[in-house]
């Protein structure tokens, strides 16, 4: 069986897509976010290498959150009868659809398969958010607060671990990376935003940064500054004999 899917739309490394190709699945990870949450197709993979331990009958294809849950928790069974561990960060990122986290899963299930290194592999520290996807986009289009933590915090999270202080935390960081973004996009690009700095801004801002805007817009090279004179008149104060 032969797939017409390019590297360039599963964002997968060359080789783990012809690996993945070779492996003639029953669904190619056309979206490989999507594809994999459900953990049925990387039960497959290693159904390829270990068959009786991984029996395909024992898994279903569902799309809901228990059927996932109960699909990976029975791949880390049959993985640990072979000595071998998937990351539970991979996982539960993996599960819950998270940027990044199904891409890495596959790339380290092809390494523990078949002993190959990836070179260029996604660092395991990523925390699995829209970072980079929002950096690529101009400014005025970025995701505002509220889509921030709805992208980055999902429904089936909040439904694994249904603890309003957990999720609740779990937002604020959201937020405050998103408002930690946003306040670097102003510093940077000023003129999209109309921000004017003012003296207790300049002041707090390293010399350095400002001589490089300073050199960098040519406002700065025309502006003329004057200052105006305040004449303050004191009160004539009289002595009580």
């Amino acid at each position: 069986m032969s797939y017409a899917q390019s590297p360039k739309k599963t964002g997968l490394p060359r080789e783990v897509v012809k690996w993945l190709q070779s492996l003639d699945l029953s669904v190619y990870p056309k979206n490989v976010r999507r594809d994999l949450s459900s953990g049925y197709l990387v039960a497959e993979m290693f159904s390829h290498y270990y068959p009786q331990d991984f029996p395909m009958h024992s898994y279903d294809k569902g799309a809901s959150l228990s059927t996932k849950q109960r699909n990976w928790s029975q791949i880390q069974r049959s993985l640990q009868k072979h000595h071998l561990h998937l990351m539970k960060e991979v996982i539960d990122g993996t599960i819950h659809c998270k940027p990044g986290a199904a891409e890495l899963m596959v790339q380290e299930v092809y390494t523990v398969l078949t002993k190959r290194s990836i070179r260029n592999i996604q660092s395991p520290e990523s925390d699995f958010t829209d970072d980079n996807y929002q950096e690529l986009l101009p400014t005025v289009a970025r995701s505002t607060a509220s889509t921030a933590i709805k992208n980055n915090l999902r429904i089936t999270e909040i439904m694994a671990v249904p603890d309003v202080s957990t999720n609740r935390r779990k937002a604020e960081v959201i937020l405050h990376r998103h408002l930690r973004h946003k306040a670097a996009g102003r510093v940077l690009s000023p003129g999209q935003f109309k921000v004017k700095h003012d003296l207790g801004h300049l002041a707090a801002t390293p010399v350095s940064s400002i001589c490089e805007s300073c050199s960098s817009s040519p406002a700065w090279s025309r502006a003329d500054v004057s200052f105006k004179e305040i004449k303050v008149h004191q009160p004539v104060r009289r002595s009580v004999n």
